[in-house]
């Protein structure tokens, strides 16, 4: 019989449900207009630099809280199935003002990224943190934590697939930011736009399913206490 230590099953599923909830509240693209304009002033070499940073920087923000979030919130006393249902309800929220107002996103991240230009060390304060990976994120990734499996190697393996899915959009932020004047040229803010919205509602579905798994959690925990 083949045991797998890491399962592999999981870690795809892991995979293909973490990367379009991350790639929608992330948005490279999105971002990599805001970091073009920006970063007007720099040279190419610069601003190659500067993205390589940011995907780095964004990668570790990513797996930090992927990894440790969901497990810090349940040492205070939070349950999973309630992590669920909220961190559910925060990433369809989030979905559903990117599903709408796609412009008022835009502009609060470009306003964010305002003291961007006349510092020198721009790379980690504004243009990771909040600009690529701000708050939203890490709120969508303690999320998507929060569906861990949690009997035998099957956690391993959806971490090991979320952990993939962070590693992919690090790698598609440095792509887009480092040719960002590419990205601009191409698809400009209405194609940007566009992108968001089909995204966003990918990401709504996601905050659903969170959501109901939650509730089914909860269910399984009261049907349990009336066979005790």
């Amino acid at each position: 019989m083949d045991i797998s230590p890491i399962p592999v099953e999981t870690a795809i599923g892991a995979f293909l449900f973490a990367f379009p909830a991350l790639f929608s509240i992330v948005n490279p693209v999105g971002g990599a207009l805001i970091f073009d304009s920006v970063t007007t002033g720099k040279s190419p070499a610069e601003k190659r630099k500067m993205a390589f940073q940011i995907g780095l920087y964004s990668l570790a923000v990513l797996l930090a809280s992927l990894w440790l979030g969901g497990y810090i919130l349940n040492f205070f006393g939070v349950s999973l199935s309630a992590l669920r249902i909220a961190g559910g309800l925060v990433v369809a929220a989030r979905a559903w003002s990117l599903l709408m107002q796609p412009e008022a996103h835009e502009e609060r991240k470009a306003h964010q990224a305002e003291p961007a230009q006349n510092a020198e060390d721009i790379a980690f304060f504004p243009l990771t943190m909040p600009l690529t990976t701000g708050p939203g994120t890490i709120a969508v990734a303690i999320a998507l934590s929060s569906q861990r499996p949690e009997t035998g190697f099957a956690p391993l393996g959806f971490f090991g697939g979320v952990s993939a899915a962070a590693a992919a959009i690090s790698l598609l932020i440095w792509l887009c930011y480092r040719w960002s004047h590419g990205v601009t040229l191409l698809l400009g803010q209405g194609g940007a736009r566009v992108m968001s919205r089909l995204v966003a509602f990918l990401l709504l579905c996601v905050g659903v399913q969170i959501i109901v798994t939650g509730v089914i959690g909860v269910g399984d925990l009261v049907e349990a206490a009336r066979h005790k």
